[in-house]
């Protein structure tokens, strides 16, 4: 509805060019063959029947089906918010780990801190830090694109490949490590004063072995529930991510559709988005139950 309702013109979006070349009857004809030139009612209807019939529609902007170009584009993405997401679990919980051990040392004072600066760091900005620093300063690592340019899709190397998704892998993972770790510190010290763990030193345990022993299991709850419901969060920073990086993905998808009017590509890549984080937080409910005994009996 907000889109219907913006001053984008999905006419000239499609078109792409001089409208001054198109004459009213093309326009109408153009209307009329993408059903804009019905209520908005009835194309939302129609878009509705449509989805309950297995279609999704086709996108204005690419003249293809929606699943096709949804498909195509989350390769892309996948790859980039599935290493993003692996690091960001892994450093977030490592560095979590660290500060609850080294509770009111400057070790804790330093993760601390770096947590809060990422938690109040917007994606974009530091995805143009990144850029500045790695490949305009240093020149380690190309600007922005998914592949070299002028090379055909056969030619591009696996190492090409990994030399363009580095930089918004990097990005979006250093933001996704704050959460993380500032809620494995918190768990950790809560855990690291209960009574079952003044018993465990009581009786000479310490160090690793007691964080492995009795407080790994406790604490790895909240990071997987944390890490599996921020596939959202993580789809949201994608978009940024790949604007900024120019990278072809999902993300860059949804933003060359709002702004070219693209509804059914839109509406399309929202749904796909809503079963991508309901998946999320269902794998942390089966996880929850592997890890917890409490929670596999409450099930039973």
């Amino acid at each position: 509805m907000l889109v219907s309702y913006s001053p984008i013109d999905p006419i000239r979006a499609y078109i792409g060019g001089d409208m001054l070349r198109v004459s009213p009857e093309q326009r109408a004809n153009i209307e009329e063959y993408w059903g804009l030139n019905e209520p908005r009612v009835s194309q939302y209807l129609n878009w509705a029947n449509s989805i309950l019939h297995g279609d999704l529609g086709t996108s204005l902007l690419y003249r293809s089906p929606v699943a096709q170009v949804i498909a195509e584009r989350f390769v892309a993405s996948l790859a980039l918010m599935a290493i993003a997401w692996l690091l960001s679990g892994i450093f977030g919980f490592i560095l979590g780990i660290i500060a609850g051990m080294k509770k009111g040392t400057w070790i804790d004072r330093l993760i601390k801190g770096y947590c809060y600066v990422l938690s109040a760091t917007p994606t974009f900005w530091l995805g143009l830090v990144v850029v500045i620093v790695f490949s305009v300063w240093l020149g380690w690592f190309p600007i922005g694109l998914g592949t070299p340019a002028g090379i055909l899709e056969q030619d591009v190397s696996l190492t090409d490949y990994l030399r363009h998704l580095f930089l918004p892998a990097l990005t979006l993972s250093i933001i996704g490590v704050a959460n993380i770790a500032l809620h494995t510190r918190t768990k950790l010290v809560e855990t690291l004063n209960s009574e079952f763990i003044w018993f465990a030193k009581a009786k000479g345990e310490k160090g690793l072995k007691l964080l492995w022993r009795h407080g790994l299991r406790n604490i790895s709850l909240p990071a997987i529930s944390l890490q599996f419901a921020s596939f959202g969060e993580l789809f949201g920073g994608a978009v940024l991510t790949e604007q900024v990086f120019s990278y072809p993905g999902l993300g860059q998808a949804i933003v060359e559709a709002g702004l070219g009017g693209d509804v059914p590509l839109l509406l399309g890549i929202v749904l796909f988005s809503t079963i991508f984080v309901y998946v999320g937080n269902l794998m942390a409910d089966i996880l929850y139950k592997v890890i917890d005994p409490r929670i596999r009996k409450e099930w039973n």
